[in-house]
């Protein structure tokens, strides 16, 4: 091998002079020199050169030594063992390869080992791929840290100076008119007291959820969103159909707000200025009564103490004879029935008193056919679940009351007929023995123009009743209500009554004002606000003289930790009443228990509304929550099932949650009726009932922004008035209805997310099942 690679070749070296002598003829020395200094220039710099490892694959001398002159290339010199190859010298002309002087015997200076690893013809070793591989991803790393550290320098920048001020655009120059402007509105003031947002708000107001700059300040009882009256001067947009309710409604704002100020003040105060002390009424264990003398009565016999647990009454009476009457399809039937109510006289004010048990003997008139006998409850005007007597015998396997049957046999029409006949048939041919049933020969227990005496006692575990001696019906007691509630015994429909006599009564009772329900304890008192936005906030309608509700809230499910660690707030939102004292004493509880905002107008039903209103601009403005309930003071809340069914919407930031009501059609007629003049369209929009529906933060803000800005049309069905303004919202963002009979309208049913018309006692009793067992319960499921 030393000699091929040493000593040159004859052969060649006569071709290479011949070669060079042409060359030199045509004068193409120059050009070439040219070249070769051009290619020179274009060299790589010296660190990215590298060296390759020698082969110790054998390379035949052939290919070391090249073909006959003229070649395409000119062999160089190798070291041993190196795989073999042409190389062509970059930018060299190809008339005159082979035209370098050099020996073959002179070491490749490096410039030419990059040549040579830049030229296309020859194949790059694998150690110098793996060079500018690495070198490559040396770059990339470097531009990856360099990016990641800026980020991170400007993540932090803007934890600096608060996000919300970042996107800003717009040098804030908008007019004082209210007229539009590229940056949001900032929310007007006159709710400084109650005022969480301070400055300009981020650039998509509407997010629910969003973190705005806040400054918690002093908590005050009194809502100022109605503080200008002129907000009702424009008619709400809609002169004709609403100027009767906004008349109604600038009075009542007028008149509260005189009201409050001499409240406040301590111009008002009451007239009984006696310290109230835990004192205990005086009363008689009997009372009688004639029956002109409970006429002049109005029909109601007053227990001022109420029943205990032994007491009679005894009502000597006369039905009178049907009478026609037209039934619900135009046509006359023959009517005759009657009523008795135990009333909790002393448990409301202002309102309909709860019937605690409501008796109704139909003679003639059912829907039925049949004279039957109807035992209920009502509380709020809600009717709780029926117990129905139609003269068949209580089956064996239903809850008897003190031992006795919840409903007796009487002699019926259909006994011994046709249906009898049959059964008693197919047992003879299937080869049973017929059984021996009892004739009953007593009839229905009250008949026409027949005296009857009629007595109520007071048992361990309900109310029987007997007629003429003899037991009818036994009622058992619902939780809502205890027997010192019954304060009042009613009489009505069609009937005489002769006398009444009431025995065993309780003679003591605690005294039945205001302070009765008030428990001036600290554990009860509201936590203070957070200093950050909340995730669910809860405004609870109350009326001012609701005190045993109120008290009920805050013994049950205010006590829920969520509440209790101020992540969930709780707020009542009161009227002023029409009694001056009610407000006095509503006024020391908001002080005392630090969780009423009172709304300064004069309460009434029909505005409602506005009570929704200032909700909204509460769980807005002071709170900033990313979801605002609505429910009443008789509405049981779980807390923590609300907000789940809250997060469980996914892809919308707006929703609206609720027990929705679709194609729902206002009534013209009856004590709750709608006037066209009121409502003109056929239908209400789909709107979530009162007693518990939710929001997401930027509906609520909506609503507020047109109320002050004079463009919310407003409704006297406050529930119907939510889905009214829903669905103003959604004509330009999307919003997520849910509709789930959880939030259950009528009363309480299982695993319910909120139970409507539940008494105070209810109340105590749902949250300490909730408490006890960790599952939602019912107390007597309505």
């Amino acid at each position: 091998m030393a000699q091929y690679s040493q000593y040159a070749d004859p052969t060649e070296s006569a071709a290479r002079k011949e070669r060079m002598r042409r060359a030199e003829e045509s004068g193409e020395f120059e050009e070439t020199s040219t070249r070769i200094a051009k290619s020179s220039l274009r060299l790589p710099p010296p660190e990215l050169e590298t060296e390759e490892l020698p082969s110790t694959e054998r390379v035949p001398a052939v290919f070391r030594l090249g073909p006959k002159a003229p070649l395409e290339n000119t062999a160089e010199k190798r070291k041993p063992g190196r795989p073999p190859g042409r190389r062509t010298v970059q930018g060299s002309p190809k008339l005159i390869r082979g035209s370098c002087s050099r020996k073959r015997k002179t070491p490749l200076p490096k410039t030419t080992q990059v040549r040579r690893k830049q030229s296309s013809d020859i194949p790059v070793g694998k150690r110098t791929k793996k060079s500018k591989l690495d070198n490559s991803a040396s770059l990339n790393r470097f531009g990856l840290v360099q990016f990641l550290l800026a980020l991170l320098l400007f993540y932090l920048l803007c934890m600096s100076f608060e996000i919300p001020f970042i996107f800003r655009t717009g040098s804030g120059s908008g007019s004082d008119d209210g007229s539009f402007t590229s940056l949001p509105r900032q929310m007007v003031a006159g709710r400084e007291a109650n005022r969480a947002i301070v400055g300009e708000e981020e650039e998509n107001p509407h997010r629910p959820g969003r973190k705005p700059e806040r400054r918690m300040r002093e908590f005050k009882t009194v809502s100022e969103i109605f503080a200008n009256e002129s907000l009702f001067d424009g008619g709400g947009g809609s002169n004709d159909e609403f100027s009767i309710f906004h008349v109604t409604a600038k009075h009542a704002i007028s008149t509260g707000r005189k009201m409050w100020d001499g409240l406040d003040s301590g111009l008002i105060i009451k007239t009984d200025v006696k310290p109230v002390k835990n004192w205990t009424e005086k009363c008689p264990d009997t009372v009688s009564i004639t029956g002109s003398e409970f006429l002049n009565r109005s029909r109601i016999l007053v227990l001022p103490c109420g029943l205990t647990l032994g007491s009679h009454v005894t009502v000597v009476a006369t039905p009178h004879w049907a009478h026609p009457e037209k039934d619900g399809k135009g046509a006359d039937s023959m009517v005759t029935q009657f009523m008795m109510e135990l009333q909790g006289l002393k448990a409301v004010e202002g309102e309909d008193p709860p019937r605690i048990l409501h008796f109704n003997p139909r003679i003639k008139g059912d829907w039925s056919g049949r004279p039957v006998i109807e035992q209920n409850t009502c509380y709020r005007m809600q009717w709780g679940s029926a117990l129905r007597c139609d003269g068949r015998e209580s089956n064996d396997d239903e809850d008897s009351v003190d031992g006795e049957v919840k409903c007796e046999r009487w002699k019926r029409d259909d006994d011994g007929g046709d249906e009898s006949k049959k059964t008693g048939w197919l047992d003879m041919l299937m080869g049973r023995r017929r059984k021996i049933t009892t004739t009953y020969d007593w009839p229905y227990p009250f008949a026409e123009g027949k005296l009857f005496v009629l007595t109520l006692r007071a048992g361990m575990e309900g109310y029987h009743i007997s007629v003429n001696g003899r037991h009818i019906t036994s009622f058992p007691y619902r939780t809502g209500f205890v027997l010192e509630d019954a304060t009042g015994l009613a009489v009505k429909g069609n009937i005489d009554v002769h006398s009444i006599y009431a025995s065993s009564l309780s003679s003591t009772n605690p005294s039945f004002t205001p302070q009765k329900h008030l428990e001036m304890q600290s554990r009860w008192k509201a936590p203070s606000l957070p200093q950050k936005p909340v995730e669910l906030f809860i405004g609870i309608l109350s009326a001012g003289n609701h005190f045993a509700e109120r008290m009920a809230v805050r013994k049950s499910w205010m006590q829920q930790k969520l509440v209790r660690s101020s992540k969930v707030v709780a707020r009542f939102f009161v009227a002023l009443h029409a009694r001056k004292e009610v407000n006095v004493d509503l006024k020391k509880e908001a002080e005392y228990f630090g969780d009423i905002v009172i709304v300064p107008y004069m309460d009434h039903y029909d505005l409602v509304v506005l009570k929704t209103v200032a909700i909204c601009e509460y769980g807005v403005s002071t709170v900033a929550a990313k979801y605002i309930m609505k429910c009443d003071d008789d509405t049981f809340v779980r807390v923590d099932a609300v907000i789940q069914e809250a997060e469980k919407v996914k892809g919308s930031d707006s929703l609206y949650i609720g027990n929705i009501n679709f194609y729902h059609k206002p009534l013209r007629t009856g004590k709750w009726a709608v006037t066209y003049e009121e409502w003109p369209e056929e239908y209400y929009p789909p709107y979530a009932n009162g007693p518990g529906y939710i929001l997401s933060y930027d509906i609520a803000k909506f609503i507020v922004d047109d109320f002050e800005q004079q463009r919310l049309r407003l409704f006297k069905m406050e529930d119907v008035s939510m889905g009214m303004w829903v669905e103003k919202f959604n004509e330009t963002r999307p919003v997520a209805v849910v509709h789930s009979l959880k939030f259950c309208q009528f009363g309480c049913i299982e695993d319910y997310f909120t139970a409507h018309y539940q008494s105070p006692r209810q109340m105590i009793c749902m949250w300490d099942k909730l408490q006890r067992l960790g599952k939602p319960h019912c107390c007597n499921m309505r």
